[in-house]
């Protein structure tokens, strides 16, 4: 036997048991031997220690039938606290949760820089001060994802962030440094936090689901049999940038005719003000305007429906998705935009399961980036966990 097995087994039956407790939200241990395949002893051992070091807590079930009640097992959700941190253009959103994803503190901070030391020092002020508020806890807290609008390497350093104008920047590393501790930090592109969050809090019975986000611009997230599909060095997922029209419109990438020209939220916004001659587009000026059957409004609609079918058939081909979750608080304003781009997706070729409208919208990303915390201080490769609106 290699040196080293014994460890590692025991590591792997560990994560197995805390996914099926945390997935089961409560049982008992009879129950968690068999849904593992562990023996009652390997569960014995396992649940006292991790009862000894607080992850587990032991509720006693109440039933109507005669007998002593049996002792189930749950996590210790209160053990310790996940930070989520949304780095937007114009804005920082900061969510903590419990270790079962229920947030228990949300607010959002104007940006009114982009200068890179200036918001490193902020994100730093803000997460010593979480540190400080939750220091109670038994874990305080376990970890912190960070969502970056841009390129994020496997190395989790900044590539690119197309509206800070950022190049090239190691901010794990730097926020460390100002943080002073050693709570691990991760960096994700938000596309694919947004892809995890429906995994996690939503669609559990699928391994394989691609989201896409269309608000700015076109992210796309990928998860492939439970894990972040990323490429080789991590830039899988720039969707919006597949062209889609020859010499179309130009693009900020140098190219013309990408995807998210014709099929993102602010194209619509753009056109829509274009149209109407107006400075500023409200999701609510748009509703007014479809309720009213605004005929400019409604064929601008169709066409980022059309282009958005394009592109999602595309992506389908590709990757052969599961589940393809949408992101956009649009589509949700049109009546049976599903049925429209479903539509378009009739090929022969064209192999899914599911197309659906996010149920989470824009708190997926921050949501998402909590549960990536939760799961590495867990030390578990997915969970499902409750979403709670």
């Amino acid at each position: 036997m290699v040196t080293g097995d014994a460890a590692y087994i025991k590591k792997m039956n560990r994560s197995l048991i805390i996914q099926t407790i945390v997935n089961e939200r409560m049982i008992s241990r009879a129950d968690l031997s068999k849904a593992t395949s562990l023996t009652r002893a390997t569960i014995s051992a396992q649940v006292a220690d991790l009862l000894e070091t607080g992850l587990l807590r032991e509720i006693e079930h109440e039933h109507s039938s005669v007998g002593r009640k049996p002792i189930m097992l749950s996590l210790n959700a209160q053990a310790g606290y996940a930070i989520g941190i949304d780095l937007d253009y114009g804005e920082i959103s900061f969510t903590v949760t419990d270790l079962l994803g229920k947030p228990v503190s949300s607010k959002t901070i104007t940006l009114e820089t982009t200068e890179y030391q200036e918001i490193v020092r902020l994100l730093a002020r803000h997460i010593r001060a979480y540190i400080e508020e939750y220091k109670q806890s038994r874990y305080g807290i376990v970890g912190m994802a960070i969502a970056i609008h841009g390129l994020v390497s496997k190395r989790e350093s900044i590539h690119f962030v197309p509206r800070f104008r950022w190049h090239h920047l190691n901010l794990k590393k730097d926020l460390e440094n100002e943080i002073g501790c050693d709570i691990p930090i991760f960096l994700e592109n938000n596309a694919n936090l947004s892809a995890l969050a429906e995994r996690v809090f939503i669609h559990h019975e699928t391994n394989n689901l691609l989201c896409l986000t269309l608000y700015s611009g076109i992210g796309l997230g990928m998860i492939i049999n439970n894990e972040f599909f990323q490429g080789y060095d991590g830039f899988a997922g720039e969707a919006g940038h597949m062209i889609v029209v020859p010499d179309g419109r130009l693009c900020n990438c140098g190219n013309k005719g990408c995807w998210e020209k014709y099929a993102s939220e602010s194209c619509v916004f753009e056109s829509l003000a274009k149209c109407k001659q107006v400075k500023y587009v409200t999701y609510e000026y748009i509703q007014k305007l479809l309720a009213e059957g605004d005929e400019e409004t409604e064929r601008i609609m169709e066409q980022f429906i059309y282009y958005l079918a394009v592109g999602i058939n595309n992506i389908i081909n590709l990757y052969n998705p599961e589940v393809v979750v949408l992101n956009s608080r649009l589509l949700g304003m049109h009546p049976d935009a599903l049925g429209h781009i479903q539509q378009h997706l009739r090929s022969s070729i064209s192999h899914y399961r599911q197309l659906s409208l996010s149920t989470i919208g824009k708190k997926a990303c921050i949501l998402g980036a909590c549960a990536l915390a939760i799961t590495h201080f867990l030390d578990v490769p997915i969970v499902n966990l409750p979403y709670e609106p």
